[in-house]
């Protein structure tokens, strides 16, 4: 096994140009929108865009094990407004269908919140619910949980939370989880030192479970620890600081999984990742 790092890379001009972006910058694995991520609806993707992301993808030598898409930003899978979930499920199963349709086996997304008018155990069964229906309705693409940093009335900011939902999806072998190390530093999980990064993974791994890692964002901090805001910065450059991405470059446990950049400068990606090759 080994490790497969990239950034999340510009789709601008149609999705085949994704595979293209991370090849130039030396990634072996990359994320990408399927579509605007600020628009409920986007034209569907045409026979030329799904023949021509999966030629680049073979020409650059990118499998869908690789390959980890990020659906939009205004999907709520935990809306308690009957109109707006009914819409969230409908994009969030454009976007499942839009990966089936481009080769791949896995779609990254924020699980939700409730908005401030319900609690969080009536919100995490209701993005449960949301994920068993759009499961039902497409094939062969996993739904890849992100831990989120916790911020407003967003959930998934804890293990437990995501176990939590996990536990009442009905297809096991299509769910996933992805870990974001800003979004665990900023929602109370202290990856800074060495104790705290064993302890963290060691409860991941009794709470969650490596065998449901399908994906990591590998990201420096602009907020301090529990600070529950979401604000990405470059490698060694935040609160964080270099050694913890040392310690997943030389941890076996995260491999075989798309480890993806989702840094603030990508001027830096091509230099960040070989930073991160040679931690190796």
């Amino acid at each position: 096994m080994e490790k497969y790092i990239g950034a999340h890379v510009s789709a601008s001009g149609g999705v085949e140009n994704a595979p293209l972006n991370a090849k130039e910058i030396g990634a072996t694995a990359f994320a990408f929108f399927t579509k605007n991520q600020r628009q409920w609806v986007a034209r569907p993707l045409t026979r030329e865009n799904i023949r021509n992301f999966r030629k680049n993808c073979e020409m650059a030598g990118y499998e869908p094990f690789q390959i980890l898409p990020h659906d939009s930003y205004l999907i709520n899978l935990g809306n308690p407004d009957s109109g707006s979930i009914e819409k969230s499920r409908m994009a969030f199963l454009d976007e499942m269908q839009r990966c089936e349709q481009l080769g791949l086996d896995r779609l990254n997304f924020h699980p939700g919140g409730h908005l401030n008018k319900t609690g969080d155990e009536e919100c995490m069964q209701l993005i449960a619910e949301s994920i068993n229906h759009v499961l039902s309705g497409s094939t062969g693409v996993s739904a890849v949980i992100e831990n989120t940093a916790g911020q407003g009335s967003n959930l998934g900011y804890t293990f437990e939370q995501i176990a939590y939902i996990i536990d009442r999806v009905e297809d096991k072998s299509r769910i996933g989880v992805c870990i974001d190390t800003c979004h665990a530093y900023t929602a109370g999980y202290d990856l800074k030192t060495r104790k705290g990064f064993e302890e963290t993974f060691s409860h991941f791994g009794k709470v969650i479970g490596f065998e449901y890692l399908k994906g990591m964002h590998l990201n420096d901090s602009k907020k301090e620890l529990g600070s529950r805001v979401d604000r990405h910065d470059s490698l060694g450059k935040g609160f964080l600081g270099i050694d913890l991405f040392k310690w997943i470059m030389a941890d076996n446990r995260f491999d075989g999984i798309p480890m993806v950049l989702e840094t603030p400068d990508d001027s830096l990606w091509a230099d960040e990742i070989k930073l991160l090759r040679s931690f190796i």
